[in-house]
């Protein structure tokens, strides 16, 4: 790790090595005199802060050494336990359990996703620390992957207990506060339109982390921050069986329910909501967890077509599609049915005809049978296509994919608009070739071309 050089000792704790590093602390790997395992001290050095508008000021002194005593006050097997807290003139520590384990944003996209099965037994125990949280007096505000360590022994651990109140971290990118409001990626609807918050937004926040980790997306996401906030605000909540078949359904009434926008209809309390995943976590056959295919995910992520998809985007296609194989000569569609699947090709060869002759050549990467899906006016097939060689190729139904998120959606019609483009302009420059020649008009010059034409006198250096 680059930065400034690992200090011997921080206080009264020995540093073994440095675990962790953000844009405001430190976290290293320490001995303690007092505790017998090791632990982890988080360090954050104010010297370069006071220079931008002097943050770390006796309020904030205040909110660290108050919230630092809260959570100190929590003993929960899935809370970090908070050892100590100290301020200093120019920095502050909190000394914590040290967790040997990974923080669960590393298992928040498709192909790092963990077993259905472990992620209920997770959030399970999240829910319960909440509860307890909450009958101490504390709502965490900040819940998120990244605020939650799973160890290589299973053990879960929510941490930063309130830390996000007294610890400024506007260019932390780990954290969900920006600018000292907050990115809506996790938050609840009360939270957004800063109302008085309970428990009952660390339950949706957790929701939301449920959805993440067992389908690899967000079940709100858009372009522009405004946009989110609407979606979070008024949108219908995505099915997460439909995202990942690997989901019961009986999984997406949890999670709706933990993202109700009305308080009144959300779980009220972390029991209740851990009750309703025991539930579904009962019906749940461990065996039945198969890692994702990352071969075919690799092929597809290196082709053009897919170029603007998203890796999550990439993962839901290969969900809703079919991966076939042909033998030369198949016949993959038939002029004049009815059907509007279109497919993708991926390896081979293919050529499409019309009464007989052939009218274009497919190869890798190439898109055929779509006009039926982007013209459902279109009743029946226009040509045939058939193999040219052994190929392999995905076959997407429109009913298949219409159950793919809206951004999966607005990318495959982009690439098959642009497929179509692209198709289109291949036949006229072809279809030019035996056209009759004609006799193009001059393009008429207007005043100002003409000013600039004609006036080429010499300038003097003094001249506008």
């Amino acid at each position: 790790m680059t930065g400034k050089p690992i200090p011997e000792t921080i206080g009264k704790y020995r540093v073994l090595r440095e675990i962790g590093r953000g844009a405001t602390a430190t976290v290293y790997l320490c001995d303690a005199p007092d505790i017998p395992v090791p632990v982890a001290v988080k360090l954050v050095d104010f010297g370069d802060m006071e220079k931008d508008g002097g943050k770390w000021n006796r309020r904030m002194k205040k909110l660290f050494n108050t919230e630092a005593g809260v959570c100190k006050r929590l003993d929960h097997p899935n809370i970090i336990r908070i050892h100590d807290a100290v301020w200093e003139e120019n920095r502050a520590y909190i000394v914590m359990d040290f967790v040997d384990g990974k923080p669960l944003d590393q298992f928040c996209t498709f192909e790092t996703l963990l077993p259905v099965h472990k992620v209920v037994g997770i959030v399970f125990k999240c829910c319960m620390a909440l509860d307890y949280a909450f009958k101490q007096g504390i709502v965490h505000r900040d819940i998120k992957p990244a605020n939650i360590l799973i160890g290589h022994d299973d053990t879960v651990k929510i941490t930063d207990f309130g830390l996000a109140l007294n610890i400024s971290r506007e260019v932390d990118q780990e954290s969900t506060f920006i600018m000292g409001v907050g990115s809506p990626a996790y938050m609840s609807p009360e939270q957004i339109k800063n109302y008085p918050l309970n428990q009952k937004t660390d339950l949706y926040s957790l929701g939301v982390v449920l959805f993440h980790l067992l389908t690899g997306r967000l079940p709100f996401r858009a372009r522009h921050p405004a946009q989110l906030v609407y979606r979070i605000l008024n949108a219908d909540t995505p099915s997460a069986s439909q995202l990942n078949p690997d989901v019961p359904e009986t999984m997406d009434a949890v999670i709706r329910k933990a993202l109700e926008k009305d308080l009144y209809s959300r779980y009220r309390n972390g029991a209740e909501f851990a009750k309703d995943l025991a539930a579904v976590r009962y019906k749940l056959l461990d065996e039945d967890y198969r890692p994702p295919d990352t071969a075919r995910f690799s092929v597809l992520r290196k082709m053009p077509f897919f170029l603007e998809f998203e890796d999550v985007e990439v993962w839901e296609v290969l969900r809703i599609s079919r991966w076939l194989t042909a033998e030369p000569n198949a016949l993959l569609i038939r002029e004049g049915d009815t059907d509007s699947k279109f497919c993708l090709l991926i390896e081979g060869s293919a050529e499409a005809s019309i009464n007989g002759r052939r009218v274009a050549t497919f190869g890798p990467g190439d898109v055929f049978g779509e006009l039926m899906y982007l013209d459902p006016g279109t009743r029946k097939r226009l040509a045939s296509v058939a193999s040219t060689s052994a190929l392999t190729y995905l076959e997407i139904h429109p009913a298949a994919l219409n159950l793919a998120s809206e951004e999966c959606l607005e990318h495959f019609r982009q690439s098959l608009v642009s497929t179509l483009v692209q198709r289109f302009a291949t036949a006229s420059t072809e279809l030019a070739k035996s056209g009759e020649p004609v006799n193009l008009p001059k393009p008429s010059i207007s005043a100002l071309d003409l000013e600039l034409v004609t006036d080429t006198r010499p300038r003097r250096h003094d001249q506008p």
